[in-house]
């Protein structure tokens, strides 16, 4: 009987231990799911979902105030362009009230509210056209016709363009979805997705008649507006905001397919314009590391390379511009067999170097760097001769005067400085020096030693000296 209450008490006692471990893992593993729910829940200064449906639906409407905005916030915009001045296009950025309408579509799919839907769409139908009018009239009165670099930047899109508009607009809706929206949020996300340079962009493309700037640029802001309203759904969902329902079903059967067209129309050209520039940036970066570590030459440089991705069927192309000594064909064949170690495979190489017909003409590249070498120093032998002429003299001043004191030491001090003469009709004549000599307590001066001292010292012919009294 003992043996079996020995046994009892063993097997509770080991039970009894195994529990506690259980228990305890149980338990953190409670406890670090309530800290992680607590810290990325979006339930804290939240606003009810008709507070928001109602501020985002007031943004969408173009009238008034927000119609004479988008108007400054575009010549704004135009004019920064125009001088290539990040800061005012920045500050055209933060006042214009262009993501209204683009927040109102995602959010009009996300809740199924079909007339919220039509009126964003029609608001930013009006949007585009009003900008495209007025950076478009800007630009055919402005003087400047220059393609500067922030214009430039506005026409080739990138997948950065297309992360920046996503995560842009998650972050807008999720502060639309605060009760206190006096956060920085939405100017940060208004600077950062930029949405009204592209369209001023599009109006300098069709104000100068060139084609691909108003494609790049309406490639941009189409990218930009999609993808912010893709994020404005994707939140409105996450939140799980009631959707609207129709009394009438078959009004909401005609309605739901509608919106699901729609919805298909507007995401499913994201997904494929994103797959595309990620496919781009894919090709770019391998383009880059290939050019790098293969075309790595002492005596050869790449002076150019342009990377040129085709869709389809079509070959990608790499085009380099060496300089230097010229690559042999069997090193080139030799680059090219390589292509395919960094994911090329179908890229077509296209070198230029000086050993081809289509070579650079490196003299002339020389002869060129050459004038423009000489020229410059020219122009510098120039002003160090002009320097030359206003200089007081060729050696330091407190040279002059230690020396001057000590081949005539009752001078207590002197000045001197060189002017230069000139005639009534304003040419120059001649040059002379001035020296102004103090002597010590009423001491004589020999004028004309001092004189032809100064003359041969500075090697200046006309020298006027003039004594102080005391």
């Amino acid at each position: 009987m003992t043996d079996d209450m020995g046994e009892r008490f063993q097997s509770d006692n080991r039970s009894g231990a195994a529990a506690p471990a259980h228990d305890t893992g149980a338990v953190h593993d409670g406890r670090l799911r309530r800290f992680l729910r607590g810290r990325f829940s979006l339930d804290e200064d939240k606003a009810c979902r008709d507070e928001v449906v109602a501020n985002i639906s007031k943004g969408v409407e173009f009238r008034g105030v927000n119609l004479w905005v988008l108007i400054f916030a575009t010549m704004i915009a135009s004019l920064g362009l125009n001088v290539n001045s990040a800061a005012v296009i920045i500050g055209a950025m933060l006042i214009s009230p262009i993501m209204g309408p683009i927040m109102g579509v995602g959010l009009a799919l996300g809740i199924n509210d079909f007339d919220l839907l039509k009126r964003a769409l029609r608001n930013l139908a009006l949007m585009f056209s009003v900008a495209i009018v007025t950076s478009t009239a800007y630009f055919l009165l402005s003087p400047l016709s220059a393609n500067s670099s922030e214009l430039l930047a506005r026409t080739v899109p990138t997948t950065y363009d297309v992360l920046i508009a996503l995560f842009g607009g998650l972050a807008g809706i999720v502060a639309q979805t605060r009760q206190d929206r006096t956060s920085t949020v939405i100017p940060g996300v208004a600077i950062a997705t930029a949405l009204i340079p592209p369209l001023c962009t599009a109006g300098f493309g069709l104000a100068t008649g060139q084609l691909r700037f108003f494609v790049g640029a309406l490639y941009l802001f189409f990218i930009n507006s999609v993808f912010i309203a893709l994020a404005t759904y994707v939140m409105v969902r996450f939140l799980r905001y009631e959707r609207l329902t129709f009394l009438d079903k078959e009004r909401e059967r005609r309605v739901r397919r509608l919106m699901i067209a729609i919805t298909l129309a507007t995401f499913i050209p994201s997904v494929v314009i994103g797959l595309r520039m990620v496919r781009v940036s894919l090709f770019e970066n391998a383009a880059g590391r290939y050019v790098e570590q293969v075309f790595d030459f002492r005596n050869t440089r790449v002076l150019e390379c342009h990377k040129r991705y085709a869709r389809g069927g079509a070959p990608s192309q790499i085009e380099l511009v060496l300089v230097g000594e010229p690559l042999a064909d069997d090193v080139i064949e030799n680059a090219r067999a390589q292509l395919e170690r960094y994911g090329l495979e179908r890229t077509e190489l296209v070198v230029r170097q000086a050993s081809r017909d289509d070579r650079i003409d490196v003299a002339s590249l020389q002869q060129s760097y050459t004038e423009l070498l000489e020229e410059k120093n020219r122009r510098i032998a120039g002003l160090e001769e002009q320097l030359r002429r206003y200089r007081v003299t060729d050696v330091e001043v407190d040279d002059v005067s230690r020396e001057l004191g000590a081949l005539m030491p009752d001078v207590g001090a002197v000045a001197l400085s060189k002017s230069v003469t000139f005639a009534a009709d304003g040419s120059p004549r001649d040059t002379v020096l001035v020296c102004v000599v103090s002597p010590d307590d009423g001491a004589a001066i020999d004028r004309e030693t001092l004189v032809r001292w100064l003359r041969i010292r500075t090697k200046v012919g006309r020298v006027k000296l003039f004594v102080e009294s005391r």
